[in-house]
């Protein structure tokens, strides 16, 4: 059984979305599930001025992109990434041992927007940066359907849920 409070932001999701001139995006997902999150983050004074996120998943991956979000919101860079998956749970008045990891990811998607901000804004260090790949990898897929840009492991689109032919 779900809280209330996870059947609110469920039915009732806030921030969903996208922000087109992201200062950071985080997308994460589980194949084993399927669910599917990007988070969207707008930064004005080492603060999250604006969080969005599109999520393709079960009723907990999207109170859980809903709570994060809302969370998130007006925080610090610091404050933000002390969100953990936990406190996320906790928040939403507990989630089934069997969705916890709908927390996992959505505490992820938010540090790897936060990371994907601070890389863009700092600069990686040379020793952390990535090895130089012989072929660009594609980070995006294009729904046939809607003709929306999904990361390419997802095996349904985010906006119409048609299955993503690749």
């Amino acid at each position: 059984m779900y809280t209330e409070n996870v059947m609110e932001h469920f039915t009732k999701p806030r921030n969903a979305g996208t922000i087109e001139d992201a200062d950071g995006i985080g997308e994460v997902g589980n194949p084993v599930c399927g669910d599917m999150m990007t988070f969207y983050i707008k930064v004005e004074n080492d603060r999250l001025a604006d969080v969005k996120f599109k999520t393709f998943g079960c009723v907990a991956a999207i109170a859980v992109s809903s709570k994060v979000s809302e969370m998130a919101i007006g925080k610090t860079i610091k404050e933000a990434r002390s969100i953990t998956n936990k406190i996320v749970a906790e928040a939403l008045g507990g989630l089934p041992k069997e969705k916890m990891h709908c927390s996992n990811l959505g505490a992820k998607g938010l540090s790897q927007a936060i990371k994907d901000y601070e890389d863009k804004k700092f600069g990686k260090p040379k020793s952390e940066k990535a090895p130089v790949r012989k072929k660009k990898q594609k980070r995006h897929i294009q729904c046939n359907h809607c003709d929306t840009q999904n990361p390419i492991t997802a095996n349904f689109c985010m906006s119409c849920g048609e299955k993503i032919n690749t």
